[in-house]
Parts: structure tokens; C-alpha cells; sequence
């Protein structure tokens, strides 16, 4: 048996699929290597501290920040690009997790937070416990034994000289960190998409906060695309999500039929049963990409760029304006409408992600 600690938050800035993925591991973890997992959360506005526990995980509580706090937990000189997401400075953070770290002593500590660097982990590591990065960015500098980067275009030389030399990468989509019923969906998706071409379900998932309410802006702007009547639409939302009933009035003034869902459990079968995705560009893209769903894709915050940048490039996705909303959807869907070319962006798509990412890097954390 193993002891796996995770360092990871979920907040209305961060979003939610850093925990997510978390999850993701942990269950995957304690269900092949009885794995003892517990999780180390600061209670942000937008935490999923009840999700998590619901999973059967035990969570370590770090104190919601005073808003003294938050007001100057900004990025200073030396500090990481995403350093405000902590909410709390890093030295803070560092002392009180090692606090809650002593008695533990884990095996692993898994560290998957944009806020936090060397630094922190080399102030919080107990002693004879090896740590898991999880990164999307390769823009600070660890102490990783093992680090994974599941994004496309990830090159090993981006992370020279931010982590030791003997820090094992695990680099590229084929490390994606999808739960097991993606690969289950994988090929009923796959041969839904042969045998019945064509656009007539839609999904729209902008993430599990959508904090902007781009996800009423889609569906304001597909008004005027020309989108077949029959079409139906299904929006999935976050029950974290500010704008769910705002989202919910627009989507009752459409002509298609529409539903809008929240904390759905079956994800995968859904994304196996759509069509066509119009989605952020985050962790959810290799979900979409495993069930070979094509994609519609907003950029929605910086350090999402490359990897929409990436997926277009493979065929598997193409971008959206969202300054531009309503005449880039317009323009767009006259093209994905047809069914030869939704096949392509499908076989495209597929061929990124297997969906085995988790058992490969559960292998490389098996005692």
C-alpha cells in the first residue's frame, strides 16, 4: 500500500479540472494499489472540497484567505505567472501544508497548482517522500522526481533547466489523465461517427465555472448561424457555475431543443453520443479528442493558447474569435455541416489520445 498526498484547488478563477484530474488518479490509484489518498485544499470561493470528500477522499483544510490577504497575494518580482491563484502568499501556504504534511508522511506528494514552484515544494517535501508535478506551463522551476505534462506540442527540452536532471518526464497526450469510462466510449464513439456522419447533436461545455458567461454568448450567437432547427443542443455546466440560470432563460429561447445539465455523471457517454463540441480549450479537449469528438474551441484564458493553437494545427479542432463570436460560428458551421468534413476533424481528433493515460503514469507510481 502507498501513501499519496495531493496539493491541488478548485476555485471560481481556477477552475475545476486541476482537481479533477486529481481525482481522476487518486481513484485509479486507490482502486489498483489500495492506495491511501488524501488531498490538501484551500477553501477558495468555488472550492470542491465537498466533491472530493464525496469521492471517499479525505481532505486536509487550508483556511479560506482574509481578504487582507487576497489583496495582496498578487505576482511579485520572481514570482509564478499565476501566483494570485494561491490566494495566500507562498511561504503561508508552504508552512501551513507542511504542518498538515508532518504527521502524514506520504510516499508521493502530487503538486498540480500554476501558483506554486521549487520553492514551495522545497519547503513543504517531507523527508523520503517523492513528488509528482503536474504542469501545463513549463514557465517555473521544481524539484520533480516525475513530471507530467499531457499537452499537445509539449516538447521534454521545454522543461531543461526547470527541473533536475534526473526528473523523469512524462510528456505529451498519450499521459492524458482521463477517467476510465473514456476509454470504455472510445470505440462505440468511434464507430457512432462511421456509421452515422453528419451534425445532429451538439454539446456545449465551456468548464465546470465559466465564469464570463461565454456559454450564454454561444448560445445567443448560434441564433443566427443557420443551424438546422432539429439540431439538438445539450449544455453541461458546472454546479459551481455563476451564470446557470441566465444560461438556462436563453437556452428556453431557442429553436432547437435544448437542455442545460449540471454536474453530470456520464460525460462520456454524452460526448460518445454528440456530433460536435463547442468547448474551452482546456483539460476537457483530450476527453473530446479520445472519443474523437470534433471541436469548436474559445480560447478562455491565456495558458490555454497553445493548446488550441496545437489542436487546430493537428486537424482536430478549429478556434473561435470570441470578439468575433456570431460570425465566426456563422462561417464556421457552414463547413462542419458537412459530413466528409466532420469526419476528418473525428479521425483527426482520435488518433491524439487512447484514453490510457492514467495507467501509464499509475505505473510509474506503483511501489
Amino acid at each position: 500500500m502507498i501513501d499519496i498526498a495531493f496539493r491541488v484547488d478548485a476555485s471560481l478563477e481556477i477552475g475545476t479540472g486541476h482537481v479533477m484530474r486529481c481525482l481522476t488518479l487518486a481513484t485509479a490509484l486507490r482502486e489498483h494499489h489500495a492506495a491511501r489518498c488524501c488531498f490538501l485544499c484551500r477553501e477558495l470561493p468555488g472550492h470542491l472540497i465537498a466533491r472530493i470528500e464525496a469521492e471517499g477522499f479525505e481532505v486536509l483544510r487550508l483556511v479560506a484567505p482574509a481578504a487582507a490577504e487576497t489583496s495582496h497575494s498578487g505576482q511579485g518580482a520572481g514570482e509564478p505567472a499565476h501566483a494570485a491563484w494561491l490566494g495566500v502568499d507562498w511561504s503561508q501556504d508552504a508552512r501551513e501544508s507542511a504542518d498538515l504534511l508532518a504527521p502524514l508522511a506520504p510516499d508521493w506528494l502530487v503538486v498540480d497548482h500554476y501558483a506554486l514552484d521549487a520553492r514551495w515544494e522545497s519547503a513543504v517535501r517531507p523527508s523520503g517522500t517523492r513528488l509528482l508535478i503536474i504542469d501545463d506551463l513549463a514557465d517555473r522551476e521544481h524539484i520533480a522526481d516525475l513530471l507530467l505534462d499531457q499537452n499537445l506540442g509539449r516538447l521534454a527540452e521545454d522543461y531543461a533547466g526547470l527541473v533536475p536532471a534526473n526528473c523523469q518526464l512524462m510528456i505529451g497526450p498519450d499521459y492524458a489523465l482521463l477517467r476510465p469510462e473514456f476509454a470504455e466510449w472510445r470505440r462505440p464513439s468511434l464507430d457512432r461517427r462511421d456509421s452515422r456522419p453528419g451534425l445532429s447533436q451538439l454539446l456545449i461545455s465551456q468548464g465546470g465555472v465559466d465564469k464570463d458567461n461565454v456559454t450564454a454568448e454561444v448560445l445567443q450567437a448560434l441564433r443566427y448561424t443557420g443551424l438546422p432547427r432539429t439540431c439538438r443542443i445539450t449544455v453541461v455546466m458546472g454546479a459551481t457555475a455563476p451564470w446557470i440560470e441566465v444560461v438556462k432563460r436563453v437556452a428556453d429561447t431557442l429553436e432547437q431543443p435544448t437542455e442545460v445539465v449540471t454536474s453530470v455523471s456520464d460525460m462520456a457517454r454524452r460526448m460518445a453520443e454528440a456530433d460536435l463540441a463547442i468547448g474551452a480549450a482546456g483539460s476537457t479537449s483530450w476527453e473530446r479528442c479520445c472519443l474523437g469528438l470534433p471541436t469548436l474551441m474559445l480560447v478562455l484564458a491565456e495558458n490555454q493558447r497553445d493548446i488550441a493553437a496545437a489542436l487546430e494545427r493537428a486537424g482536430a479542432a478549429i478556434r473561435l474569435d470570441s470578439g468575433a463570436l456570431g460570425e465566426d460560428l456563422s462561417l464556421v458551421l457552414t463547413h462542419v455541416m458537412d459530413a466528409r468534413y466532420l469526419a476528418g476533424m473525428s479521425e483527426s481528433a482520435a488518433r491524439l489520445v487512447d484514453g490510457e493515460g492514467v495507467k501509464r503514469l499509475r505505473a510509474a507510481l506503483a511501489p
